[in-house]
């Protein structure tokens, strides 16, 4: 099968972009192509794979393997908007049918709550630079996007991954055209793992909506020729990301096992084989 990108070639492929676009276009080069989605449509290309590693039919993923488009459209309770990754039931068709509740009431829905509810929903971000100056705005969008689906589809399977540079390029550099990193900030990895702890492992349907089913915090260390993504609380603290002291753990926002949860929780609420 063509096209299975591990996560460990996505975010050199993502380094590569990046580091190519400062060094040509300086900071509007990097704003250009990360407006361009190319750094990041590798990520969601390794999240694809790893949904077919465990399982599911490659046939029911939006958008297809190695492409960027089409996307699924799906309506909330606040809004309609298209999903960087999701996977379709096979047992259920899209019934159109037209919204009656929240702000988009009167508005039509080409699934269906129905189908919608059932369809298995990733979403895909990156942070790179400004990553304590954007923390409250991107938190809170990534807030809003779990809690206007499950407004609607309480029983809804929910995945984000969320990477972040650590430590974070120093965006003062861009207007060089050089790619150098600020001084890592262990306070700033703690407040990073803490709050998306909260926001993971939603296994109640009936309250917070907020929540994700699973979260991968995709923590990378692009200094390095081969960018290094973080696994475990020991090895950031070896690294000196995170305090030897410290009483946050990561584990549970680790990438390895976060199609596998998904899966595991859809699976619970739906049953077995409507993803393959």
């Amino acid at each position: 099968m063509a096209n299975l990108i591990t996560i460990n070639k996505a975010v050199k492929n993502f380094r590569t972009l990046i580091d190519k676009s400062i060094k040509v276009g300086g900071n509007k080069g990097k704003t250009a192509m990360i407006r361009s989605s190319k750094p990041i449509l590798n990520i969601h290309e390794a999240v694809k794979v790893q949904l077919i590693q465990n399982g599911v039919n490659k046939n029911l993923i939006h958008p297809p393997l190695g492409e960027r488009s089409p996307e699924l459209k799906l309506a909330g309770f606040l809004k309609q908007k298209d999903q960087d990754v999701c996977v379709s039931p096979n047992d259920i068709e899209p019934t159109s049918e037209v919204l009656k509740i929240g702000l988009l009431n009167g508005e039509d829905d080409e699934f269906g709550e129905e189908r919608t509810k059932k369809t298995l929903t990733i979403n895909i971000r990156s942070q790179i630079s400004s990553i304590q100056k954007n923390f409250d705005t991107l938190y809170e969008r990534t807030i809003s996007e779990a809690q206007n689906l499950h407004e609607r589809c309480p029983e809804m399977v929910l995945g984000e991954v969320y990477m972040i540079s650590v430590p974070e390029y120093d965006d003062k550099e861009f207007v060089n055209k050089m790619s150098k990193f600020k001084n890592i900030s262990p306070s700033l990895v703690e407040k990073y793992i803490k709050s998306f702890q909260v926001i993971t492992g939603r296994n109640m349907i009936s309250n917070n909506f907020y929540k994700y089913e699973a979260t991968c915090l995709l923590i990378v260390d692009f200094r390095k020729r081969t960018p290094k993504i973080y696994n475990s609380t020991a090895e950031l603290i070896s690294a000196g990301l995170l305090p030897n002291d410290t009483q946050i753990k990561y584990e549970g926002l680790e990438w390895d096992n976060f199609s596998a949860k998904l899966i595991s929780t859809y699976e619970t609420r739906f049953g077995t084989g409507i993803l393959s």
